[in-house]
């Protein structure tokens, strides 16, 4: 079984208000995230929650997973990953897949296509490259989570896949989602709402 962490802690401080509760169609980021997981059998899912945590949870009645709070999230992502590691079901995990709220622009056929290639790789570590850049999801085996656990909390899950860069397995795709980032009001405007008008 392949779980999930959504990344939603941050400070969203150049966006000016919470990522997870901006709006793609009627869908907020994370119930997108959340939505296309689970369209690609991905059922067990952990958000993680930091700064603004209370307004994000008001929006959450759709959700019947598990929600931690992370009061270290100004530590960095790490310290959400590992968070949200801590709150996995141990029995039958191989895996845990990580989504960055701010990377809300996945499909379910990019998800099926990271499992399969974890699946068929034998892998440590899988990620989606767009451009020859590498991306997000990332999906890491249940064998590095205590490498993850003790990783320099300043350079985050990046040490560990340097620390195994002969045990990665790049999904090529042209999905450019994978490499965007909506962190400001004007990737917001470009990447998200320019594209559903």
């Amino acid at each position: 079984m392949i779980s999930a962490i959504v990344l939603a802690a941050g400070a969203s401080a150049r966006m000016g208000e919470p990522k997870a509760i901006l709006k793609i169609g009627e869908k907020t980021f994370l119930q997108h995230i959340v939505d296309v997981l689970y369209s690609a059998c991905i059922l067990d899912t952990v958000i993680v929650l930091g700064n603004d945590a209370v307004k994000i949870q008001n929006t959450l009645d759709w959700f019947q997973g598990k929600v931690v709070i992370n009061d270290n999230w100004q530590q960095g992502q790490l310290s959400s990953i590992i968070a949200g590691m801590n709150r996995l079901n141990g029995t039958d995990l191989h895996g845990v897949m990580i989504c960055p709220v701010d990377h809300p622009l996945i499909s379910q056929g990019l998800l099926v296509d990271l499992l399969q290639t974890f699946w068929k790789s034998k892998k440590k570590i899988v990620l989606p490259v767009y451009d020859q850049k590498r991306g997000h999801p990332v999906i890491f085996s249940k064998e590095l989570f205590d490498e993850l656990k003790s990783a320099p909390i300043n350079v985050g899950a990046r040490f560990v896949v340097r620390q195994h860069s002969n045990d990665v397995a790049e999904l090529v795709t042209t999905e450019e989602g994978v490499v965007q980032n909506i962190d400001t009001p004007e990737d917001y405007e470009m990447k998200i709402l320019s594209r559903l008008k």
